[in-house]
């Protein structure tokens, strides 16, 4: 079959097969392959540069992607059910031109948000422009005020202008914006000031693994089985970004044309997922976060599945051509203005409005929003959405409200019980049960929808299908005559992502066109038994005139440089046990394995020799691998007999295990993902190789 083109380049390098249980060795003893994927793994400090695309169309289709990516990261595709806001308003605090105040609302039932709400006086004509503001990771942030040696450092380095005004930035943004006649909603981040159902050491400092949440049933927030569900407490606060603008376009006042987000350091986390994901924001300032260096370092603002291949330079370009502002300050933003800013310059260009888009330099000055940054703000906002006001727009000082006039929590308005396990576990459980509930009820009412939404969630899950694949060539090692048959070992090289796989074909002299991968836990040398020759059902495959191919996928076999299978998978270098840090940057090593699968299956179709049939048998627990494989291949693959036994991802309890996957529950679990594929089926109900190659040969 396809390597016998290449057999002279075999001749030149020598390889000593030696008749045992491993079968033919491809690299010498010891040597592992020369795969990109033996790097260390990349973390959120690396580095993630954005090339826009060289058409709108190619932008249109890869927005489209990462748009995806983003919602399925953060358990929002479907989005959840959207209940009853049950928003309350009270506790008024009148100024002369604003007032101020106090706001609860239920995100899910039982789940609240808390803030404050920013009113002007003054009314302009269409309605009032309404802002979004998060805040970051500053403790207590919207109840926060500064000490006096913090705010006359503040003044004389130029960050704030006034004594009684400048000791607190949030609401110093607040008013300034309610006096130029916008409504603003300012929230709390979880476990912060008013919002402690999940608290602050869990939401922003977790850092290891708690045994009792750590179940197949009721889990909790950063457990194996949440991230199975794609339950994070970054998408958490991503849905309380979607009701807070739900309960602002709830405002009868409100102008739904002009509604505008911004927020610093977490904030702009939140404020570039939210303008990337929903339509409705039609102004973005993401403050001190967006670059290609630093992503992000809480436990809040990472998920996985976020950035594998994308970062915040791409997730703000998602927002192009609607107006977009952003600052640098004397942090991971400081490169901005020549790594990342130009690139997202060139794509607004490319989509008509260069204009669209503004960075506001900052570098002397530390990581926050101060008065001059929020200035910036003010003008973006005013030329946008046509307020009138002569630039630049500066604050005037004013008399803030007191800590205790803004909290929401009250006799009247008691407090819920804070950092409340059995909360925590029944909020998981609500998202869960309405996710199964939505998938349901598509299944029976509209399948073609259903089967797209299984679709596009399992792509993601599975970072692409055949098409991501690469391109793959083959490299001959050894050639050796077995009488009806030739063995060759090699190398199968996926030049597009620097990856290799020692692999073996069993090529009959008499082919019949038929090619069957043979997968196993012990990779290509699953084909032999323990005298060297081929396992009898591969045997009576190539008798038949089948070539069967066998290849180490990641970790298997001559991955392995001291022979022993991999028990735990590779993390990155945070000490934190958090999956996201790991599996939010990098796929799964069930997921690099599957596109070992897929670099196979394209090789084989692309070859000239056309086969034409093209199996995949899967037993000893690679099951599962192929049944994502059948999915992501559509027409590539004809049949797939696999042994499932009774594997579900959701049962996977270890953030290290081989078959750990973030993703792989939420989407119908293994059921789910055999739904989709077109290559005929056969679900072994023994890890019989034999009856696995009479199915696959008939």
């Amino acid at each position: 079959m396809f390597p016998l083109r290449s057999a002279a380049v075999a001749l030149a390098v020598a390889l000593v097969a030696d008749a045992c249980a491993a079968g033919p060795r491809v690299l010498p003893v010891g040597q592992v392959p020369n795969d990109a994927r033996l790097q260390p793994l990349k973390d959120l400090d690396g580095y993630f540069p954005f090339t826009p695309p060289t058409t709108a169309e190619a932008w249109a289709r890869r927005a489209e992607q990462v748009r995806q990516r983003i919602l399925v990261s953060q358990g929002l595709w479907p989005l959840p059910t959207k209940t009853e806001l049950n928003a309350k308003i009270y506790g008024r605090v009148e100024r002369v031109d604003y007032s101020v105040e106090k706001v609860t609302f239920e995100s899910a039932p039982g789940f609240y948000v808390t803030g404050n709400l920013y009113r002007p006086k003054k009314k302009l004509p269409g309605g009032a422009p309404g802002v979004l503001f998060a805040h970051g990771h500053w403790q207590d942030a919207r109840l926060s005020t500064a000490t006096d040696t913090e705010l006359y450092n503040e003044i004389a380095t130029g960050q704030e202008r006034f004594t009684d005004g400048g000791r607190s930035r949030f609401q110093s943004m607040c008013v300034q914006l309610a006096r130029m006649g916008c409504v603003v909603w300012q929230w709390d981040m979880l476990g912060d000031s008013d919002s402690q159902q999940l608290s602050r050491a869990l939401v922003h400092g977790f850092a290891k693994q708690r045994p009792e949440m750590n179940t197949a049933e009721n889990w909790g927030l950063f457990s194996p089985a949440a991230e199975t569900h794609l339950q994070s407490v970054m998408g958490l606060q991503t849905w309380n970004s979607v009701r807070s603008l739900d309960f602002l376009l709830s405002l009868p006042e409100v102008d739904p044309e002009r509604i505008a987000m911004t927020g610093a350091s977490g904030g702009g986390t939140q404020t570039m997922l939210l303008a990337a994901i929903d339509p409705r924001v039609k102004l973005s300032f993401p403050a001190v976060m967006v670059s290609t260096a630093m992503q992000g370092g809480c436990t809040c603002e990472n998920a996985s599945l976020l950035r594998v291949g994308t970062g915040n330079v791409e997730f703000a370009g998602l927002f192009a051509p609607k107006p977009q502002g952003m600052t640098t300050a004397n942090d991971w933003t400081k490169e901005m203005a020549t790594k990342g800013f130009p690139e997202l310059k060139q794509l607004y260009t490319r989509l008509g409005a260069p204009e669209n888009v503004m960075l506001h330099r900052g570098e002397h000055f530390p990581h926050n929003y101060n008065a001059v940054s929020r200035t910036a703000f003010y003008n973006w906002l005013n030329r946008h959405f046509k307020l009138g006001y002569k630039e630049p727009v500066l604050e005037r000082d004013y008399r803030g409200v007191p800590r205790d006039q803004l909290s929401v929590w009250d006799a009247e308005h008691p407090a819920p019980k804070a950092a409340d396990p059995e909360f925590e576990r029944g909020l998981l459980k609500l998202w869960h049960e309405d996710s199964e509930r939505q998938l349901a009820e598509l299944a029976a009412n509209s399948p073609e929808k259903h089967r797209e939404v299984l679709r596009v969630g399992w792509n993601i899950v599975l970072d692409g299908g055949l098409d991501e694949a690469g391109t793959a060539v083959w490299e001959l090692k050894d050639k050796q005559d077995q009488g009806g048959w030739i063995q060759m070992a090699g190398l199968l090289r996926n030049e597009t992502y620097r990856e290799e796989l020692p692999a073996v074909f069993c090529h009959p002299k008499q082919w019949n066109g038929d090619t069957v991968i043979w997968l196993t836990a012990e990779g290509k040398a699953g084909l032999y038994s323990a005298d060297g020759r081929l396992k009898p059902a591969v045997q009576k495959l190539v008798d038949r005139g089948a070539t069967v191919l066998g290849l180490d996928l990641l970790y298997q076999g001559e991955f392995l440089a001291d022979g022993q299978p991999l028990a735990k998978t590779p993390r990155v270098k945070n000490p934190r046990e958090a999956a996201a840090y790991t599996f939010g940057y990098n796929p799964a090593v069930f997921v690099r394995r599957l596109q070992d699968v897929l670099t196979a299956v394209k090789f084989i179709r692309n070859h000239e020799r056309v086969s034409k049939r093209v199996s995949l048998v899967a037993l000893d627990g690679t099951g599962p691998i192929a049944a994502a494989a059948r999915a992501q291949a559509g027409k590539a693959l004809d049949r797939v007999a696999l042994s499932l036994g009774d594997f579900r991802f959701g049962q996977v309890l270890d953030l290290q295990a081989p078959d750990f996957l973030p993703g792989g529950a939420k989407y119908g679990d293994i059921e789910g993902l055999l739904t989709l594929g077109s290559a005929e089926v056969n679900r072994l109900t023994t890890a019989d190789p034999a009856a696995a190659a009479d199915w696959v040969g008939r």
